[in-house]
């Protein structure tokens, strides 16, 4: 049996620090994206359902829910709070 010599190799790599916004400091939306409608959508006294916002932003109802989760509560900060009602369903809206 023969082993065969591996060349070692050695990366350098800088060390990266990457630091969060503050949810007051974050980055100004853009007024024509969709994350920027779906946040004017929740801010309606009334508030929205996941299949107003389907329609609305031809979006899959797993995208909304990801949407709502990820960037607007854990990236922006928003408070979203949602309530069932009967004959619509479950409505979603920031919190004032």
């Amino acid at each position: 049996m023969s082993k065969t010599k591996r060349k070692q190799t050695t990366t350098k790599t800088a060390k990266r620090t990457t630091t969060k916004a503050a949810p007051a400091e974050a980055k100004a939306l853009r007024t024509a994206s969709k994350q920027a409608r779906l946040i004017e959508m929740l801010h309606q006294p009334e508030g929205v359902t996941i299949d107003e916002i389907v329609k609305t932003l031809d979006w899959q109802a797993h995208t909304v829910r990801g949407a709502i989760s990820g960037a607007l509560k854990k990236k922006l900060g928003l408070t979203i709070e949602s309530e069932k009602i009967d004959g619509r369903g479950r409505v979603y809206r920031v919190a004032e």
